[in-house]
């Protein structure tokens, strides 16, 4: 073997060749001059190719039975498939985001529907709070007003029963005869109170005395009678009476002018009034 390479023939192919790579140069220091073969195993052929050529050319040619099997470069059935939409990240986000904003929209607008049909109920319970407001408030000053009224009705009409006692009292003190003398007495004692009740009973006796011994005769009228104070427990009337007397030394009587200060008290049980002083004043 010498230091040019050498071709080696293979079987079934046209020159097909294996170099053989020289080793070292002769004369190298530090080197020994050798030669190294490297070799290349090739699979062995099954048949020769020139006979499976004529074999593929006496072979007919199938045509394909479906669509599924016919293919041109650049048909789509040779292509991917698109990714889907549904597997992008970000559509997918996209699409929950706006899947939540129609369900708050539509909560939303729920949420509005009944409080426009919870609003009509509200709005009647609030005109029936402002309706009993106004009716409490309306009988609030309806019981004001008319305890007011009450109040004034019932002192006038303390006030006119008090001239009314005054004027009986004043005709009752100067109507006395000598024939009715203890009945005449008695009715002054029972329209009386107090301290004028008192002293006119500790002198019932003597005045009795005078009238019967004097025949005294006389008839009061009652001229006219006016209110100077007073209210539902207490009255101060000044009345103005006429009288005519007879006694012994007027037979035929005489006129008499009198003018009388009454101050009464209602009594808490029996509500009439009652003279608890009685003065002449003119």
């Amino acid at each position: 073997m010498t230091g040019v390479p050498e071709e080696v023939p293979v079987q079934g192919r046209k020159d097909p060749k294996l170099r053989v790579i020289n080793g070292a140069k002769a004369g190298a220091p530090g080197r020994s001059r050798q030669r190294r073969l490297v070799t290349r195993a090739v699979p062995p052929q099954a048949e020769p190719i020139e006979d499976v050529l004529e074999r593929l050319d006496r072979e007919p040619v199938e045509d394909p039975t479906g669509t599924e099997d016919l293919t041109v470069p650049g048909d789509p059935a040779e292509v991917e498939d698109l990714p889907d939409p549904d597997d992008d990240p970000a559509a997918t986000e996209d699409a929950a985001e706006d899947a939540e904003t129609t369900r708050a929209t539509a909560a939303a607008d729920r949420t509005a529907a009944a409080h426009d049909h919870a609003g009509v109920p509200r709005r009647r319970r609030a005109l029936a709070g402002l309706l009993a407001v106004l009716l409490a408030a309306a009988l609030a000053a309806a019981g004001v007003y008319g305890h007011r009224w009450y109040v004034d009705r019932a002192t006038d009409q303390a006030r006119r029963d008090a001239v009314a006692a005054a004027r009986q009292a004043s005709v009752n003190f100067v109507s006395v005869s000598a024939a009715s003398v203890d009945r005449d007495l008695q009715r002054i004692v029972a329209g009386a109170t107090g301290d004028f009740k008192d002293e006119f009973t500790r002198g019932q006796a003597q005045v009795r005395k005078a009238v019967v011994e004097n025949k005294v005769q006389s008839q009061g009228s009652v001229l006219r009678a006016g209110l100077v104070s007073g209210d539902r427990g207490h009255a101060v009337v000044l009345v103005a009476v006429d009288a005519t007397v007879r006694n012994v030394k007027a037979p035929d009587g005489r006129p008499s002018h009198y003018r009388i200060q009454v101050d009464l008290v209602r009594d808490r049980d029996s509500g009439d009034w009652l003279v608890s002083r009685l003065q002449f004043v003119g």
